[in-house]
């Protein structure tokens, strides 16, 4: 079902388990609220997906926040569009009928959003599939994210995201309580297989942990 929800264009499309925990599905630079959807229902065969476009454009690219060049966020915007986000998940919860809070899958762009959610607005998502994140916002203050799970996918030939952005995210998380898996895959800054097929195990693992 494609339609509009609180401001932002959206792809759903229900489960076959009403207990399966909700995908989130957050685009990288460019893409729209269809790009993940194949992906999601890979992962999660029974889960409800919901795929967002963010708000901004950059020319003609979609993006979640602004950036002051490749790699150079602009974290007042970043927050401010977490803030938005966030807000969006709540009223989605209701909309769509969740019973729990959702997982978030993002790639690139998308994942240095869900990053924020997590690092500002910890509650709202029920653990994180960061594919090719970068280090963003700093954690709020007393941020508590005990037993949240985290997966971090990394390409091992990336030339965006650097090992040590990655490592401020990951000790982060870690501080505020995380329980964080991190796996690199065979690839670049793009997805491939390797990406669904651990992703998906994380799932399953989580789903019965």
């Amino acid at each position: 079902m494609n339609d509009m929800h609180a401001g932002f264009h959206i792809c759903h499309e229900p489960g076959s388990d009403a207990h399966a925990p909700p995908l989130l599905l957050l685009h990288g630079t460019g893409g729209d609220e269809h790009d993940l959807m194949a992906f999601g229902r890979r992962i999660a065969p029974a889960s409800s997906l919901l795929g967002v476009r963010g708000r901004l454009l950059e020319g003609s690219l979609t993006r979640w926040f602004r950036r002051h060049g490749e790699g150079v966020f602009d974290l007042a915007d970043m927050a401010e569009r977490a803030t938005e986000l966030a807000a969006f998940i709540g009223s989605a919860a209701q909309r769509f009928g969740w019973t729990r809070a959702p997982i978030a899958v993002g790639y690139s762009n998308g994942a240095n959003i869900a990053a924020g959610l997590l690092m500002h607005h910890p509650g709202v998502l029920g653990g994180a599939v960061l594919m090719r994140v970068m280090n963003g916002l700093s954690p709020s203050p007393g941020l508590d994210l005990a037993g949240t799970p985290v997966l971090l996918l990394s390409g091992r030939h990336d030339p965006l995201a650097p090992p040590a952005s990655r490592a401020l995210l990951v000790a982060a998380l870690e501080e505020a309580g995380a329980a964080v898996d991190q796996q690199t895959t065979a690839a670049g800054h793009g997805l491939e297989v390797g990406d669904a097929e651990a992703a998906g195990g994380w799932l399953a693992g989580i789903a019965t942990a």
